[in-house]
């Protein structure tokens, strides 16, 4: 059985201002391509479809248009399709007439209401079964087993999995979309400072594959069979260096478990520049290049260049970021460009308060208590 996992496409994300939509639109025909050149029998989308819980009405038809291809390629070609929702998504908003789309090959994780969807196909091995766990805190699963302990992500994930009653002599695969211990972040994640959030690995030994999502950069955490297949897409200068692609996993007999990986091609990359003002803007440095990419500018010049970022965007339209390397930025630590609060998690917000009043950063009960009472706070908001 072949599966195409894929994860946060943060559909409606803006970055610096610029509206991602039309970049969004062009991988997401990309994938349709890679489909029906590959032609898998699932594609499985690992959370974070929207990067917003009240999606705006482009976000929305964009995924409309979407699914609507994919229910398609299920008409076409066998194609079944299993979502779960992430973080930033509404999970009631997602699986809204999820009962009906069930019929075009579309399966999508419900609200949690203390059990986990699973949907079935079978191959010429027998049958595979896919668990479709949307993104879960604490509080919940706490709601759901009360007589339980649970304390931390890891007590709720293992409680949550235990309760699946998994046939371990099947082949079993599981969507998440949590932070699992070892993963390595980038900045345009959403990650709890102080690691509160983090699960192990042993959740998934029942699991002959476990496609994760929530980490922006593709990654095996430990083997083949534990895989963040990142983003389509660059969403914050940090993941520059990152290659982005659709993973592929054939599953064979029990045990038996390939990973590969079809490389994406973006509308617009997202790079960085360097170097003294003059020669940046002189047209041999830019000529032949992409000047319409998504770009981070670093100035050299020992002085600041007046009305820079204007100047420069003639050359690069794009600009998302202008900073300074000198002498002066680097004694200084000059902060070129303010860190937007709306985009930190409500701990790091804390968390910095917390050390600019007090000198020193919080430990780790205080850290734990505040993981709490925004869990609380959110349970509430639901």
């Amino acid at each position: 059985m072949k599966l195409f996992h894929i994860s946060d496409l943060h559909i409606g994300k803006r970055v610096s201002g610029y509206s991602l939509i039309s970049d969004q639109r062009f991988i997401l025909k990309q994938i349709l391509i890679l489909i029906y050149d590959e032609r898998p029998d699932l594609l499985l989308i690992s959370g974070d479809v929207y990067d917003s819980r009240q999606p705006s009405a482009e976000a929305v038809e964009l995924m409309d248009d979407f699914l609507r291809e994919l229910a398609e390629a299920h008409q076409s070609m066998g194609l079944d399709t299993c979502i779960i929702s992430g973080n930033h998504d509404s999970a009631e908003r997602l699986s809204y007439a999820g009962s009906l789309i069930d019929k075009s090959g579309i399966h999508i994780s419900p609200v949690y209401e203390g059990s986990i969807r699973v949907f079935s196909k079978e191959d010429g091995y027998g049958q595979v079964n896919f668990y479709l766990m949307p993104y879960l805190r604490p509080a919940d699963v706490r709601r759901y087993f009360g007589d339980q302990k649970i304390e931390s992500y890891n007590d709720a994930i293992r409680t949550v999995i235990e309760h699946m009653e998994v046939d371990e002599d099947q082949r079993n695969v599981i969507l998440a979309h949590q932070f699992v211990t070892g993963a390595s972040t980038c900045d345009s994640e959403e990650i709890i400072v102080g690691g509160l959030d983090n699960i192990s690995t042993d959740l998934f030994l029942s699991f002959d594959y476990a496609a994760l999502g929530h980490i922006h950069g593709p990654q095996n955490i430990g083997s083949d069979r534990i895989r963040y297949c990142g983003t389509p897409l660059k969403y914050s200068l940090s993941e520059k260096d990152q290659t982005k692609s659709v993973t592929i996993v054939e599953l064979g007999e029990k045990g038996s478990l390939s990973v590969t990986t079809r490389e994406l091609e973006p509308r617009h990359d997202m790079r960085q520049i360097r170097g003294l003002y003059n020669d940046l803007m002189r047209r041999d440095s830019y000529e032949g290049t992409k000047t319409d990419d998504y770009i981070g500018v670093v100035l050299t010049d020992e002085d600041d260049v007046p009305g820079a970022i204007e100047k420069l965007r003639v050359v690069y339209p794009n600009i998302i970021k202008l900073s300074y390397d000198n002498k002066r930025a680097r004694a200084l630590e000059v902060i070129t460009e303010a860190a937007e609060s709306d985009q930190m998690t409500e701990m790091e917000l804390f968390s910095d308060l917390y050390l600019k009043q007090n000198g020193q950063e919080m430990n780790e009960e205080q850290r734990t208590y505040l993981g709490r009472v925004i869990d609380q706070v959110k349970e509430g908001e639901q």
